[in-house]
This record gives structure tokens, sequence and C-alpha cells, in this order.
């Protein structure tokens, strides 16, 4: 059984010269993790000491992400920033010299776009006094005549008219009576005010532009209305260039400044002297050989390096620290990963359950989701999500899941002889299968009852069955418990308790002996009530036994009647869940039989619909595979949750996260 990958931790002095180079070249590597706490060393970076450090390359960055979305160039992803470099003095004259192009593009585009809305505004305000035929500079200093123009609500139009009555006039100026004149004499012009302010009078400042008679205005307005807009346009075609001509050049200086901004965060936060800067990180066994010979030789041997078993690190003797756990699998197995850390990393050292994972995940979906046409659904998903010919975001990586499962649902449909809920399209091949082991019958495995009494021992079959499968799931679970206790050095826990040896024992030999009564006619004897009860007392009172092998004292650390309440419940416990466990798996064979009992339903409307017998079979079939589907990979993973993994995950690891280079 393989174990979790092997770690040693690595102790880096670094000159300063050399520390950019060196922090890329893990970043690139991508499989070294810097330790969880800093040394007990008081010297520290300045940046450190000072607090928020300075990162000239994240602010470039950032002006030349704003430099992008100006010039509506489509971003770049963390593919391109794995293949780049870091910046340098080049990149920085460079970066420089396009910002400063972009800025002082910004600038005419700002100006532009002002004017333009001046210009706008103004020829709005002045089209407004279109129903004014003289001179507004001619009107304005009349002796006898007070005029005011602004604006108003278009629906008090009306009312305002009626209330200033004969004291003075009111002209809509425009279509929709909302800018207007108000016309009085001199001596009305307070009583006049007072109405206007009655009904939210604002008034206007006479435009600049607006000399001599409207006509002439708008016509002025109107052509410099059509400059500014073709200054406007002829920035838009200048950006459109730029992006075009500088495209290739931003990108690149976006994926270098990436890395440089993200290397001068971790530099900033990393244990120096005016002169070296000191790394501890994790790193896996098998790759730190090469990496520290690259090391060497990038820095011309300008880097001490010591390397460090686990359990030479103080940190992770006393239990501060936790190693890092990294798990490595093939890329089927791997697809799997993300299920297990989901639920909690395993304890470095520890068995690796993914391969377990794998297997139990997709043989249950398999037996829950029989149907040979929609498990080739989910295998044709997963090959193009591979291919990436569909792009579902970050659901790609888990292609390899879709072919399993779809492929163990193809056997069972093909074992049910189910195709998309038809039972003729394969009876063919189940006859020929079946002919080759006796009498020739189909399908092979007969799920939907049909009263008859083989029918019905078929379909108890089936479900016991699928306890079988859940008893081996279980005692794997068992068994990785007790290995991990062992390996950890952890014996009293590996022999006793619930999920140690004697509680396996018990399961084991209770589900023995009950396959003897049923299948043998067995009757229970003395030595089948000495050995249960023998490893029941040991499952019962395993918290004073493992106190008495570890030689602590007290053994019953909470006297006599507090250990029999606590041997009393653990005994409920231990017999409950086993009992649970058990009887959970016989949900497996129940959505088997709902998922064929489903296909049939479907195909019988669709036999009734008549001409739209296509139709409701694609529709009825892709709700399955849809909602179906993730009921089922939901209780897939419940019941690997519940009856596997609470089976030796007592306790969780850290998972190993490297340094790298994303995009941010």
């Amino acid at each position: 059984m393989a174990r979790t990958t092997p770690m040693n931790l690595v102790e880096l002095m670094v000159m300063k010269n050399d520390i950019r180079s060196v922090l890329e070249f893990l970043g690139k590597k991508g499989n070294f993790q810097f330790q969880n706490h800093k040394s007990d060393s008081s010297k520290v970076s300045d940046a450190s000491r000072s607090g928020e450090a300075s990162n000239p390359e994240r602010d470039l960055f950032v002006k030349l992400q704003e430099a992008r979305a100006l010039l509506n160039i489509e971003d770049i992803d963390s593919e391109i920033v794995a293949q780049a470099t870091g910046s340098d003095e080049k990149a920085v004259a460079l970066a420089e010299k396009f910002l400063s192009d972009v800025e002082e593009l910004k600038k005419r585009q700002l100006a532009a776009s002002e004017e333009l809305k001046r210009v706008q505004e103004s020829k709005e305000e002045a089209e407004s006094f279109k129903n004014l035929k003289v001179p507004f500079s001619e009107l304005d200093h009349l002796s006898f005549l007070s005029l005011k123009i602004g604006k108003i609500d278009p629906a008090v139009f009306d009312e305002l008219s009626i209330s200033v009555g004969n004291r003075a006039i009111v002209v809509p100026l425009g279509d929709d009576k909302s800018k207007i004149m108000a016309a009085s004499s001199k001596k009305a012009r307070f009583s006049l005010d007072t109405e206007l302010k009655k009904y939210g009078f604002v008034p206007f400042e006479i435009p600049a532009d607006f000399k001599g008679v409207p006509d002439d205005v708008l016509e002025g307005l109107e052509a410099k209305l059509c400059e500014c807009k073709k200054a406007v346009e002829y920035i838009e075609e200048e950006k459109r260039n730029m992006a075009k001509t500088h495209e290739d050049l931003l990108r690149s200086l976006l994926a270098s400044f990436a890395i440089s901004a993200q290397i001068v965060d971790v530099q900033n936060n990393l244990e120096s002297t005016s002169l070296v800067y000191r790394i501890t990180g994790w790193i896996p066994s098998e790759n730190c050989h090469s990496m520290m010979k690259d090391m060497d030789k990038l820095t011309e041997g300008r880097i001490a390096i010591r390397v460090y078993n686990p359990f030479e690190v103080p940190s992770v003797i006393n239990g501060s620290e936790q190693v890092p756990v990294r798990l490595k699998h093939g890329k089927l197995v791997g697809a799997f990963e993300r299920m297990i850390f989901s639920y909690g990393s395993p304890v470095y050292g520890a068995i690796d359950p993914t391969p377990f994972v794998a297997i139990f995940f997709t043989l249950l979906f398999g037996i829950m989701f029989g149907d040979a046409g929609q498990g080739f659904i989910f295998l044709l998903m997963g090959i193009l999500m591979n291919f990436k010919v569909i792009k579902v975001g970050g659901w790609n990586k888990f292609a390899p899941i879709f072919m399993a499962i779809g492929c163990s649902s193809m056997i069972m449909g093909l074992l049910t002889g189910e195709f998309f809920g038809n039972e003729e399209i394969l009876k063919p091949v189940s006859l020929a299968i079946t002919g080759l082991f006796g009498q020739p019958h189909a399908p092979i495995l007969h799920l939907m009852p049909d009263g008859s009494e083989h029918s019905i021992r078929t379909m108890f079959m089936f479900f016991g069955v699928t306890v079988g499968v859940g008893f081996i799931i279980n005692s794997v679970g068992l068994v990785l418990n007790i290995v991990n206790n062992l390996l950890m050095h952890r014996i009293p826990k590996a022999l006793f308790g619930k999920n140690g040896l004697s509680g396996a024992v018990f399961f084991w030999y209770v589900v023995v002996m009950v396959i003897r009564i049923v299948v043998q006619g067995h009757s229970i004897d003395i030595a089948d009530g000495i050995i249960i009860g023998t490893m029941l007392f040991l499952t019962m009172f395993s918290e004073p036994i493992h106190r008495l092998m570890e030689h602590e004292r007290p053994v019953l650390e909470n006297g006599l009647f507090a250990a029999m309440i606590e041997a009393v419940v653990e005994l409920l416990e231990t017999l409950i869940s086993y009992m649970s466990n058990s009887i959970s798996f016989i949900r497996v064979g129940a959505f088997g039989l709902a998922h064929a009992v489903l296909g049939f339903i479907i195909l019988t409307l669709s036999e009734m619909a008549g001409p739209a017998y296509l139709g409701v079979m694609l529709v009825g079939n892709a709700i399955v595979v849809v909602l179906e589907g993730m009921i089922v990979a939901i209780q897939v993973i419940r019941l690997q949750y519940y009856e596997f993994f609470s089976k030796f995950f007592n306790e969780t690891g850290r998972e190993f996260k490297p340094f790298s280079f994303d995009y941010k």
C-alpha cells in the first residue's frame, strides 16, 4: 500500500544578489512549500519590521492591467505566466515607456470626451431657445421687461401658466415644455420669482456660445459637435492601433511582472541580514537532490544548503508543526484527490486512501446508475473534457472521473440489459454472453421485479451484494486505521477501540457468524459468545487499556463509575455504528432498482407519446443524466465520507501547497 510522499525540510542561505533568481527557480518548479512559521531569529528583513513593504513590480503590474483594460486587450492566464520569466531592467524600461504612451493617449481621450460633452450640452441648451426668434441680448436689456429662462417639470407647466395669470407670460422653449422662458414687467418680477420657485424652477446660465440669433448659434454648435466627434473617433482608432501593435508586448510584460510581483512579496517576508536571506521549506524527498544541485549551479556555488529528515525538526517532534502531505498518482486516481482533501488531509506517513476512493466511487456509482446508453454519455463527456473540446472551467480536471463512472455505468447497464431504459437493444449481447455459461437468457441481471419468485430472489440477492460491497468498504477502512496507527507507533489505538483490531474482529466475526447461520443453519455456541464478548470488552474499556499501556496514571481517570458509564456508551455506539454502517449500503441497491424503474417509466411514456417519441426520450434521459447523476454522486460521496473515511480519519494532516506562480 502506498504511503504519503516522503518530505524533507530544506534550509537555504542565499546571497542578496541571488535571491530573486532562487525564488523564481522555486516558483517555476512548483514543489517547494515555505515553512509555516518564522524562525526565532531576531534578524528579520527591514520590510518585515516596517510593516507594509513596497513592491514596485506590483505597482507596475497594476498599471499594466489598467492599460490592458483601457485598450480592450484580452487578459492572459496562468499558462502564459508559467512560461514567462521575471522582469529585469529592460522590462521595466519597456513598461514605463509603454505606460507613458498609454497615459498620454488617455489624457487626450479624456480631454476630447469632455469637450464633446460640453459642446453637446451647449447645443442641447441652445436648441431650447429655437422658439425665441430675436437675440436674447436685446431682450435681456429691456428696461420694462424681466426675463427668466430655465427648467421645470413639464407636468406643472399648465399649472404655472394659470398661477401667474396676467402678471407674466410663460413660453415653452423646445418641444417638451421642460425648458421655459417667463416674462413679466419689472414691477411684477418679485411675484414671478415666487411662483417660479413654488413650481421648482431651475434657472439657466446663458451659454457663452449663445451669441446672436438661435439659428446662427445652432449652426455653429453643430459644426463644433461634428468636429469633436471626429476627434473622439480618431483617438479611438489610435487606441485600436496601439492595442494591435502592442498586444504581444503588453501580454509579455503582464506575465513577467506577475512573476516579479510575487517574488518581491515573498522576498519582503523572508528573514534576512544586509547580505544574506534565509529560506526554509518543505520539498518532496524525490526532488530534493536534483533541485539542490540545480540551485547550486544557478548560484555558482554561492548558496548554503542543509537538508533535514522530518523527524529531526524540533517543531515536528514537539507537535507544533505538521509535515505537509503530498499524494502522488497517475491522472485517473489523481482526479479523486480533491475528494480526499475536501474531507481532510491524511496524516504524514499514513496510508494514501486515494486509490481505494477511486475504486469504491467508480464501483458504487456504476451499481446505482446502471445504463449503457447513459453511461456512454458520461464517458463521451469525459473524453471531450479531457481534450478540452468542452471547457467547463475547473471541472475539466475531473474528466478522468467522468470517464471512469461512464465505463462502470456501461458495464452495469450491460448486466441489466438497459440502454436508455430499453431492454431490447442489448438483448442479443446478453444472450450471447449467458450462452457461454449455460442456458441463454436476457438480461444477465434482471432488476425489474415481475412478480415471479425468481425475480424477487434476484432482487434480494442484488441487495445482498450491495451490503457485501459495504462490508468490504467498511473492512478496508478498519484495516487502514489499524495499519496507520501501527505506522505511527500508536499500538493501543491500533489494537483496541471501535475502529481498532478488537472492534474489527467483532465486526468480522459477527458477519461470518450470520452467514454461517443463514447458509449452513449454524447455531450460536459458547465459543461464539466468548469471542464476541471478549472483543466487546476490549472495545468497551479501550480508554483505560490505552492509559495502562501508555503508563498513564490513574488508569481510571474519572473513577470506576464514570468508566462503567463510558464503557456502556462505547458498547452502544459500537453496536449501532456497525449496524448502521452496514445497512446504509442497502441504499445502493435501492438506487440501482430506482434507476431501472425510472428508465422503464421514461420508455413507457415515450411509447405513449407516439409522434413525440424521440422528444420525450431525449428530455427524459437528459433529466436522468443531469439530476439523477448528481443525486447518485452525492450519495456515493456521502457513503465514502460517513462509512469509509470515518473509520480512519481520526485526525487530519496538512496539505502540501507549494509556492508557484499564478495569475492574480
